[in-house]
């Protein structure tokens, strides 16, 4: 149900609205970060990867100044390239190689081993430093099947690749690639991503956006629209 007061003002207020430039949270792709996703974007149009990517990259650039020894120039162009890999794996095998309560490790190891190879020539192609793209390559080839954070850039590019899970976007893809309502969706992401982040900023930022997702389903919540 709608508030009875108004809700428009009826005058032009946009001469009061700063810059982008000049607001604290507000992101876009660098310029180098654009150059890496311009060479990885043809290998993620598979399974949601592509938009995921994106919402990842702003988690991670959200995350980069709240995690000390985190280094941007290896976390964003890691997070930008990290599912690359899934373009090799056969499309009716994707979901299934993630779906709870079975999974295909070998088809996650897969991606992970073709994602380091695609993100060696992408960024050699671009002509990064070498020591950028063993550091990149490392986090990449292991960023699901490995259990620990080697690093804080790694930390960041595992927390972000999470996090996306409990974003309105990702509750809203997970839930179409199984078939779940809304609320299963939430519980199901919920579930998986909490216990599994590595920083700090990272399980606050999942507590704040959990409890969004389940306050928008809650009887109070919807009797309001």
């Amino acid at each position: 149900m709608s508030s009875p007061t108004s809700t428009r003002l009826g005058r032009d207020i946009r001469a009061h609205i700063p810059p982008a430039s000049d607001v604290p949270g507000v992101v876009a792709l660098r310029d180098a970060d654009a150059e890496v996703w311009a060479l990885a974007a043809p290998h993620l149009a598979v399974r949601n990867n592509d938009s995921h990517t994106l919402y990842a990259y702003g988690i991670a650039r959200a995350l980069l100044p709240l995690v000390p020894d985190a280094e941007p120039e290896v976390v964003l162009p890691a997070i930008l390239l990290h599912d690359t890999g899934w373009s090799t794996v056969p499309d009716a095998l994707i979901l299934e190689a993630i779906a709870p309560g079975g999974g295909r490790p070998d088809l996650v190891r897969q991606h992970e081993v073709e994602g380091a190879r695609i993100a060696t020539e992408v960024l050699t192609a671009l002509g990064r430093d070498s020591d950028i793209i063993g550091s990149v390559v490392a986090i990449i080839d292991g960023h699901d099947s490995r259990l620990t954070a080697e690093s804080a850039s790694d930390a960041v590019v595992k927390d972000a690749d999470k996090l996306w899970r409990v974003t309105p976007h990702g509750n809203r893809i997970v839930s179409d690639w199984f078939g779940l309502t809304p609320d299963e969706a939430m519980r199901l992401t919920t579930a998986r991503v909490h216990d599994a982040l590595f920083t700090e900023p990272a399980r606050a930022m999942a507590r704040v956006l959990s409890a969004i997702a389940s306050i928008d389903l809650i009887p109070e919540r919807r009797g309001l629209d």
